[in-house]
């Protein structure tokens, strides 16, 4: 950090923001709180081996110290290096690391310093410098002995606070840490590591913060090898590379004296001029926040409370334009001009010149985008995205799409629905086609109205089908962050195996590049699934603190109509952004249909911190919030609270019983807490209201505003485990292990630490009926299933019911096929009747066409349900058949029925007697029909017309004048009044007389 006067000469950006004021030394000192002695009682120190104030060329940061100790930078560029009021910092952002050469400390004995001047956001279990080489897993021999120093450190006992450690391998794993000292300073801090004997003592600004006696020996711990160790990267391979600024750097191969570490640090000036610019650089694009530019202000800014550890106190040259909290008026009718001055706890200013744009109301408008054809209900905006234009919506057909309610008055309890009542769909159901609707939103804002139409095709309802299966999805491990399936081989629960060979089926190229904690949910109307997974990747090298400070923002979202092929709801090869920039993580998103809202509530575990620089360390538990979506592409923002009780909750699940929703949810906290039992196990709670909020865990609470608490340390009494990310589902109608009423349940917690889920099978009465007085998990009835029946290694998933058609199709992992039919076809009074039934006994829907001699007509299927398709067969036709033709979904395959005669109901009958010892045949017609026929007889002996009425029977002989008579016969043709006809042959008997 050594001022440079080349420095003074390199062009500076032309930037908005200037400091206003300059940064005087005591005050500087004063606020630091640093105890550096003056110039004039600095000690004598001795020159570096090496000293890298981040001087680069190239790949190589240059040791400016005159020893030519050059270090090698490894995937940093020109871009990782920023000038400070002169001064270079190289900006670790994960992205690189820099090779220290050897000769720095030569370990032939244990003395030696290093001294570090870093600032950060981030605590990780990360590696400031490091002396030593090898990487490789913990407590192996691939980690090579080693000394380090993580200047923000994310493991227990370290959390936010400077973690060293020394380390040579012996019996055990060899580390020996420093105790925990504190954290970073505001701003730059430099923190010092002398190595005296078999003393380490750590000082943070010239203060003693930690020491540490141990017995290795530096000569165990220097490499043999051209390099002696890193800065910005971890010898453990499972830690991430360093993100930090880091302005200066020295070695020494002897242990300085206190004195001497103060003398030889930079100033407390030098570092507080280096912090405001860091902070200038850094801080615009924070308080932009989502506006294109400070010159295009049309949302709120977030002016943040401090940066680096430094306060920050904000003011406003016109509050009522933006306020010092960053809300910005879309109240005024020309643009506006704000200054923005910030007061760092440095002494110094920053100032930020604002446009603010007067509100258009057609902005709003343009920003509305909904899909041009819809399943599910539509979120139709009632207060503008862009300028907060109050919008109105109406309808072509209200009776599909409603318009909003001029009358709607938000619930006592839970969330309000922000569209009004407005987008509910009602979709033609299946086989009668999409339909097509206006919409019409109107807009209103500062006295400016404007109006545009939306026209959107309703799809119809989906084919649907009895549930034959069930489905499951999960991760296996933090090292196996991938998405894979499983599905039953019938409809029994406990007969899961992996498909698609076993082999993932979904992967992740974007974001963290990891899946964990999938939900599968079926939509509202039953013929298509949404998948939500969180964003996170352990196994990338994120440590879990990290994870909690610095996760994902994003949600992962496919949809699917067979489980197969997922396509992403958003059509793009990234997640969606769901939390706010303050939230630490997305933790194990899942969702459920809420009845009320007519939206699904998508519920998700998350810290939050005081603002988005994410500095302070208190309050830091994890908590349960909400955003509600229609099409799992658009969510209401900001994320509400939903479980916020001062104590961890994570992992929710929900299933609506009756009037009530269930919800379990894991007591994150290490022990007991906020009257539940046990920490890392499972408690459940029920309300009428899904988002209803909760502020404590309390077993009187009123089910009809909060959550009532009714089960509490629900699986680690069985399960010998602690259990997390529970799951719950109802049985199919039909399988083994579900009650003669069909009220079977099975509840799941994956014991994370000992192989994946177990299985308690329970019923729904068994859960509606839980107290505190009479507890599910206390009865008799609650016991964990023996393992077995479900996936390998399942970790934190779902389990979902599926049909006939899904079960075979993921057992085959393959294109849904068509199921088999069946026509059935009933002529009834001249009205042919055909049903057509699935073999999975599932809905059915297309055309028929009746054909019979030179007549054909196509009927539609006019019931779904049933599959039946009725016509008048027209006069004179002798025989029809029924042919199902199929549907333009192809999910049920064709079919034709038996021909069914039309002709006269007549009945013949034959006999033969004896005359004069000569054999007589006796041809009776009896007519059934309700008109007249004549009929007309021919046989070997002779041919007779009758005429036989309704209801008649008519007998015709003839005399064979033979003794002995073979078997011979006789043809009937017929026509009746109405013009029928029949044609048929019956045959009479050999006989014989005497």
């Amino acid at each position: 950090m050594s001022p440079r006067p080349v420095a003074s000469e390199r062009p500076r950006r032309s930037l908005r923001r200037a400091v206003a004021g300059g940064v005087a030394g005591v005050l500087a000192v004063s606020m630091l709180g640093l105890t550096a002695p003056t110039a004039a009682l600095a000690a004598d120190v001795p020159a570096p081996t090496a000293h890298y104030d981040m001087s680069h060329s190239g790949q190589t940061l240059l040791d400016v110290s005159g020893n030519g100790r050059n270090a090698t930078l490894t995937g940093l560029t020109e871009a990782s290096f920023v000038d400070l009021a002169g001064d270079d910092a190289l900006r670790f952002k994960a992205d690189g690391y820099a090779a220290l050469p050897k000769g720095l400390v030569t370990g032939t004995d244990n003395d030696f310093t290093v001294e570090y001047t870093v600032t950060t956001q981030t605590g990780a279990n990360h590696f400031g410098w490091v002396i030593g080489d090898g990487v490789g897993p913990w407590n192996t021999t691939q980690l090579g002995n080693h000394v380090f120093l993580s200047p923000r450190n994310a493991q227990g006992g370290y959390t936010n606070q400077v973690l060293a450690a020394i380390r040579v391998k012996d019996s055990g794993n060899g580390e020996s840490r420093m105790p925990a000292g504190g954290g970073l300073n505001p701003g730059f801090t430099t923190l010092t590591m002398v190595g005296s004997g078999n003393t380490l003592t750590l000082y943070r600004d010239g203060v003693v913060i930690s020491t540490l006696t141990h017995s290795k020996s530096m000569a165990s711990i220097i490499p043999s090898g051209s390099v002696l160790g890193y800065l910005g990267r971890s010898l453990y391979q499972g830690d991430p590379l360093l993100r930090a600024d880091v302005s200066d750097v020295k070695f020494w191969d002897v242990a300085l004296t206190g004195d001497q570490v103060s003398s030889s640090m930079p100033t407390a000036e030098q570092k507080a001029a280096s912090t405001a610019e860091l902070i200038r650089l850094d801080i615009e694009p924070t308080v932009r926040a989502a506006n294109p530019s400070l010159d295009e202000v049309t949302s709120t800014l977030t002016l943040p409370s401090s940066l680096y550890g430094v306060s920050l106190a904000w003011e406003s040259s016109d509050p009522d334009v933006v306020s010092t909290d960053g809300e910005v008026s879309r109240a005024i009718t020309e643009d506006a001009r704000v200054t923005l001055t910030a007061t760092t706890g440095l002494g110094s200013t920053l100032t930020f010149e604002v446009t603010v744009l007067a509100p258009v109301v057609g902005a709003d408008l343009d920003a509305i985008v909904l899909k041009p054809r819809t399943t599910e209900n539509l979120p139709l905006v009632t207060t503008g995205t862009v300028n907060g234009a109050e919008i109105t919506w109406t309808s072509s057909d209200p009776a599909v799409v409603t318009a909003t309610d001029p009358g709607y008055v938000a619930p006592a309890a839970g969330a309000a629905d922000p569209f009004r009542g407005g987008g509910i769909v009602t979709r033609p159901g299946y086989g009668e086609g999409d339909r097509e609707v206006t919409l019409t939103a109107s807009a209103e804002l500062n006295g400016q109205t404007q109006t545009r139409e939306f026209v959107i095709t309703v799809a119809e309802l989906g084919r649907s089908a009895p549930d034959a299966g069930y489905a499951a999805a999960y991760f296996r491990s933090d090292s196996d962050e991938k998405i894979y399936q499983a599905a039953t081989s019938g409809n029994d629960f406990f007969t899961f195996s992996p498909v698609n060979g076993g082999q993932p089926t979904i992967t992740s190229t974007t974001d963290t590049t990891g899946l964990r904690d999938p939900y599968i949910l079926r939509s509202a109307n039953g013929d298509k699934y949404y998948m939500i997974a969180t964003d996170l990747c352990i196994g990338c090298g994120t440590g879990w603190g990290p994870a909690q400070s610095n996760g994902s923002l994003k949600v992962e979202v496919w949809e699917s109509e067979d489980l197969v092929e997922w396509t992403r709801t958003n059509g793009e090869n990234t997640g969606i952004t769901i939390n706010q920039p303050a939230a630490g993580m997305t933790w194990a998103p899942e969702a459920y249909w809420d009845d009320d809202l007519q939206s699904y509530v998508v519920f998700f575990a998350s810290r939050l911190y005081s603002d988005e620089t994410k500095s302070n360390s208190d309050n830091l538990y994890a908590r349960m919030f909400y955003v509600l979506t229609r099409d799992f592409t658009t969510f209401t923002y900001p994320p509400a609270s939903w479980q916020d009780t001062g104590f961890a909750r994570i992992d929710s699940t929900v299933q609506k019983i009756g009037d009530y929703y269930y919800r379990f949810t894991k007591n994150e906290e290490g022990g007991g807490a906020d009257g539940l039992e046990a920490g890392k196990d499972i408690f459940l709670e029920r309300s009428t209201v899904l988002t209803a909020p909760t502020s404590r865990s309390d077993w009187n609470a009123d089910p009809a505003t909060s959550w009532q608490l009714t089960d509490t340390r629900m699986t680690t009494l069985e399960t010998g485990q602690a259990g997390e990310g529970p799951q719950i589902i109802k049985l199919n109608e039909g399988d083994p292990n579900n009650t003669p009423d069909d009220d079977g349940y099975v509840f799941l917690v994956d014991n994370y630490g000992a192989g994946g889920y177990r299985a308690f099978v329970t019923t729904g009465d068994e859960i509606a009926s839980s107290r505190q007085s009479d507890r599910l998990s206390q009865r008799s009835t609650w016991n964990v299933r023996a393992p077995g029946g479900l996936p390998a290694s399942p970790r934190h998933g779902s389990f979902v019911s599926v049909s006939q058609q899904v079960l075979t199709a993921m057992q085959q992992w393959t294109s849904v096929a068509a199921a088999a039919s069946e026509t059935a076809l009933v002529v009834d009074d001249g009205v042919a009747t055909a049903t057509v039934t699935a073999a999975d006994e599932g809905q059915v829907a297309g055309t028929v066409t009746f054909s019979g001699d030179d007549w054909t007509e196509t009927v539609p299927l006019v019931a779904a349900d049933q599959g039946v398709a009725s016509i008048e067969v027209p006069a004179g036709v002798g025989s029809v058949t029924a042919s199902y033709d199929g549907y333009r979904d192809g999910l049920v395959s064709a079919s034709t029925s038996e021909a069914v005669s039309l002709g006269l109901d007549l009945t013949l009958t034959t006999a033969t007697r004896c005359v004069v010892g000569k054999v007589v045949q006796v041809v009776s017609v009896t007519n059934a029909d309700d008109v007249a026929a004549t009929v007309t007889l021919s046989g070997a002996y002779g041919g007779k017309t009758l005429t036989v009425q309704p209801g008649k029977t008519v007998a015709s002989s003839f005399s064979t004048r033979l003794v002995s008579a073979p078997e011979t016969p006789v043809t009937v043709t017929a026509t009746g009044a109405d013009g029928r006809t029949l044609a048929t042959t019956a045959t009479v008997a050999a006989a014989t007389c005497g």
